[in-house]
């Protein structure tokens, strides 16, 4: 048969997934089914998460990959822990000297946006503290799959095809290495077209079997160094070396009764946190109504302006977390909301494509991950016979010496990645999250109310229709937002904008549980996501 893997004239119509003993839920069949394979395994939702993390590296590369950046809030023993695998500057790289080449903003391509990858630090740390199998045998599906190939499915086969166009036209030998691992026939591969990987392979085993050490000490970071000394990057193996993950203690606000949690800052789950703030405030009579999604639009806008100016490495930054949620400032920026779009400016309060994934196990145990390149492929640098792409995370940050996020050595940037978690009353209602940049804390925000105010099923709070704010009064929303309604925001002086494809909209996955221990799962319609359940 000769049919278009990416041609849907009908919307689809999927439901909530129920399971008893496991669950995982990301945005690939095969990385979902190998996750669940390691639950029915005797892994836990841990082993599952990182099992799952491992295979995305390879069978979505459009969106992560092993030289990329991670984040988990992981529900154990009754407390949530998060965990920061986001990596810092080369301390070789200065803004001074990017200054003086009469740079404005960091490229996306290239050496210059590339931190220190921290995924694979994720993988080991995770599993070590609260895994029950060995990081062998967690990463075991991800080698089998880039040892002996997988079918591309739909949604990735177009990213795919748009990385093989963006890095086509990039400049300079460094980037040949891209086509040799992702493009080895002289194009992207097609849906259900076969594509392995031994590069991928055999860095995976050499992860697995160091826990990780290899690719921080060892001649993986040799290859690191030697690749980048060959075309004038920073990045040395002495970054690596020094490079640790960090535990960190989730932030939170109660949103009618519910407990919404985020990785601190670097992470910008912040951003989500100040707007809920702002909207526990309001009350909200429907969901398809011009007013709730104007008041959406109003205090995602004022909680972005407050997180593009404060927000960088925790270490750094000049306002406290505790002022920016505060009660007292939600209800100074609440007041700003009035009747039409307003053009946001950041508060003065006191001094004081990316994957997502979601697992559960039988225990009770939960876990809400996410990994990213950052933008597609990265930097479009790979490794030379590794297959470690390498993320382009740098490029968030800025260079006005003046700003909270400039670059400086040994500093994190701005992350757009956040893991989500919900909880009632002290108990673990769930992981969600939405993967896609800027759209990130725009997405949470969604999900949230949809389930809290709106009591929509997992599956049905993916499904729904989208919008995003862009900049200034610009929002956009996805092709089956009511007519009548955008209009209406219109009249209130947003500009709304439909776009031509959804992907810009976000990925999102959710599992709640019940008090009964009954999972309940959903799964993102605009990728080839998928929840495996047992």
């Amino acid at each position: 048969m000769n049919y278009d893997a990416l041609y849907n004239p009908y919307p689809s119509r999927r439901s909530t997934v129920y399971a008893k003993n496991g669950m995982v839920a990301t945005s690939q069949s095969l990385a979902a089914q190998a996750g669940l394979a390691i639950l029915r395994r005797g892994g836990n939702a841990v082993d599952a998460a990182v099992a799952t993390a491992a295979c995305l590296t390879v069978v979505e590369p459009t969106s992560n990959g092993i030289g990329g950046d991670a984040f988990a809030l992981v529900w154990m023993n009754d407390r949530l822990h998060g965990l920061n695998a986001s990596g810092p500057a080369p301390m070789a790289l200065s803004l001074d000297t990017l200054l003086g080449k009469g740079l404005k903003e960091l490229p996306t391509n290239g050496w210059l946006p590339i931190t220190v990858p921290g995924a694979p630090s994720a993988w080991a740390e995770l599993v070590s503290r609260f895994g029950k199998l060995s990081l062998a045998e967690v990463l075991a599906p991800a080698i089998e799959y880039a040892e002996s190939g997988y079918p591309v499915s739909p949604i990735i086969s177009r990213q795919w095809q748009l990385g093989f166009q963006r890095f086509s036209a990039a400049p300079g030998p460094e980037f040949r290495h891209w086509f040799e691992t992702f493009a080895p026939d002289g194009h992207a591969p097609k849906a259900g077209e076969l594509w392995r990987s031994p590069g991928h392979a055999a860095t995976l085993r050499a992860i697995a079997n160091s826990n990780a050490a290899d690719f921080y000490q060892g001649e993986l970071a040799q290859k690191i160094d030697a690749f980048a000394q060959e075309h004038g990057g920073c990045l040395r193996k002495s970054d690596l070396a020094a490079y640790r993950p960090e535990w960190v203690e989730p932030i939170h606000v109660n949103y009618r009764g519910y407990d919404v949690w985020e990785i601190p800052p670097n992470g910008h789950g912040l951003v989500t946190l100040i707007a809920l703030n702002i909207l526990k405030g309001m009350a909200f009579d429907a969901k398809e109504s011009v007013e709730t999604y104007h008041k959406q639009i109003e205090a995602i806008k004022l909680a972005f302006a407050d997180g593009l100016k404060y927000i960088t490495d925790a270490r750094q930054m000049k306002v406290s977390v505790a002022d920016l949620l505060s009660d007292a400032y939600a209800d100074e920026r609440r007041k700003l909301i009035g009747s039409q779009a307003l053009t946001p400016a950041a508060g003065s309060p006191s001094k004081g494509g990316t994957v997502y994934l979601a697992t559960a196990d039988s225990e009770g145990n939960m876990v809400s991950y996410i990994q990213s390149n950052y933008m597609g492929f990265g930097s479009g640098l790979v490794v030379p016979g590794t297959g470690i792409a390498l993320h382009n995370r740098g490029c968030n940050f800025s260079l006005d010496p003046a700003h909270d996020n400039a670059l400086a050595p040994g500093k994190k940037p701005y992350h757009t990645i956040i893991p989500g978690f919900l909880t009632k009353d002290g108990q673990a209602v769930g992981p969600f999250g939405v993967m896609g940049g800027f759209v990130q804390p725009q997405g949470h925000l969604q999900m949230v109310m949809n389930s809290v105010d709106f009591a929509l099923n997992p599956q049905a709070s993916l499904d729904a229709p989208r919008w995003q704010w862009t900049k200034d009064k610009t929002v956009e929303v996805e092709h089956l937002f009511p007519e009548a309604l955008a209009e209406a925001l219109t009249r209130k002086g947003h500009n709304i904008v439909r776009p031509a494809s959804n992907l810009a909209m976000g990925r999102g996955q959710i599992i709640w549980r019940d008090e009964h221990g009954v999972l309940a799962g959903g799964t993102e319609p605009r990728t080839d996501g998928a929840v495996a359940a047992w």
